[in-house]
């Protein structure tokens, strides 16, 4: 296929939206070639005319499966949820001790001590909640973007919502917006930080804060804290995207990609992103994503790079369920891919999610090519600088990427 407009044949991988005709050779091959764009000219009518009922679309019938998903097993793998679920967050105070009895185990003694407080903590998952906003997904709501943060990062939460964190309708989808928040590490300006974050969520209503501390190891908490959240507040919300505050993402694509699967009925096991598959945990003492024998040795199961993916409340629904029989593990991603191989869902891999950057793991100007961020869904990772000015060229209606070099 002659791809001399290279943007669109990067926007036919991803989105399947256009497609080039070959060369005719005779006038019979154009009579052929001109029915068939006739066609194709009617197929993406339809689509620009889709702007679906997302909830009638997808969900039909299936939608009464939700609550029998929180309370019973289906046999796929899915344990049961020991209450019903509440109609508030019932956690209003801290009632968990650390489990002593962990520091007689030989292994335990063999750890590294940086993994000692997670540990003896590990069986500790729902935390009372500081900021709330239950109210967020009253009315008709399709996408509900969480983004993950710290406290601390104002600055990252400021350039979200100014771009792709930002409370509009695209193409007939309703999109709202979360940030998910825990309190200030150990060594912080706790009472002015958490004065600082008060004062912003009564500007924009936006946060959900849990009282525990914001470490890399307790991002898994965010991870059940959200899905329990989520099956209270929010369970009829059709889709979820996940991200980082660091992070590009192309809301314009992503409600594209949400558009097929709608149409494909590929939503009830949908999750998508930047899908990882047979990796095995660093033990790099080094590393940020070190991992002790003691604590896994193992291959991981596939899981999806944190930095953005999509996923079906259907499957968030089964992931609340299915999280509460999977004891935590410092990573959140994996932990998540955990929960996913117990359910028996593989997540799947889009191209478009480049949570290791557009040229993956290496430093090139490729990575800050506009014409790339357009094509595709998710990029990592942007300082908020970048995130405005990468934004404000990607919307700039002049940007010309006819000659755009596939990735």
């Amino acid at each position: 296929m002659d791809c001399s407009l290279r943007s669109m044949c990067v926007m036919e991988f991803f989105f399947r939206k256009k497609k080039n005709l070959r060369t005719a050779v005779s006038l019979t091959l154009v009579f052929a070639t001109l029915l068939m764009l006739q066609k194709l000219i009617t197929v993406d009518t339809n689509f620009k005319d889709i702007k679906v009922d997302v909830k009638r679309k997808w969900c039909g019938p299936t939608c009464k499966s939700i609550k029998a998903i929180e309370n019973s097993s289906n046999g796929n793998g899915l344990a049961p949820v020991g209450q019903p679920m509440p109609r508030k967050w019932d956690v209003d105070q801290i009632q968990c001790r650390e489990n002593s009895t962990m520091k007689t185990q030989a292994w335990f003694r063999r750890l590294s001590p940086k993994f000692h407080e997670f540990v003896l903590h590990r069986h500790c998952r729902y935390y009372p909640m500081l900021l709330n906003h239950p109210e967020k997904c009253s009315g008709d709501v399709d996408v509900l973007v969480v983004v993950k943060s710290v406290i601390e990062e104002h600055d990252r939460r400021e350039a979200v919502r100014q771009t792709w964190g930002k409370e509009q309708e695209i193409q007939g989808l309703k999109i709202k917006t979360l940030f998910l928040l825990g309190t200030p590490a150990t060594g912080k300006d706790a009472r002015n930080l958490q004065a600082l974050v008060q004062y912003e969520d009564r500007a924009y209503g936006d946060i959900l804060q849990w009282d525990f501390m914001d470490t890399f190891f307790n991002l898994t908490l965010k991870e059940v804290n959200f899905l329990r959240w989520f099956n209270i507040y929010c369970s009829g919300v059709p889709f979820i995207f996940k991200g980082d505050d660091d992070v590009f993402v192309h809301t314009k694509n992503l409600v594209e990609l949400i558009g097929f699967r709608v149409e494909e009925n590929r939503v009830e096991n949908l999750i998508v992103g930047d899908t990882i598959f047979e990796a095995k945990p660093i033990r790099n003492r080094q590393s940020k994503y070190f991992i002790p024998k003691e604590l896994y040795d193992k291959r991981y199961p596939p899981y999806l790079g944190g930095g953005g993916f999509l996923m079906s409340s259907l499957v968030a629904s089964k992931l609340f369920a299915v999280s509460e029989s999977v004891e935590l593990y410092p990573i959140d991603d994996v932990f998540l891919g955990m929960c996913l191989l117990k359910l028996k869902i593989v997540p799947e891999l889009h191209l478009a999610f480049r949570t290791f950057g557009i040229i993956k793991r290496k430093v090139t100007r490729l990575n800050r090519e506009p014409c790339f961020f357009r094509s595709l869904i998710v990029v990592h990772k942007l300082v908020p600088q970048e995130l405005l000015q990468m934004w404000r060229l990607v919307q700039n209606e002049d940007l010309n990427c006819a000659r755009q070099v596939v990735i």
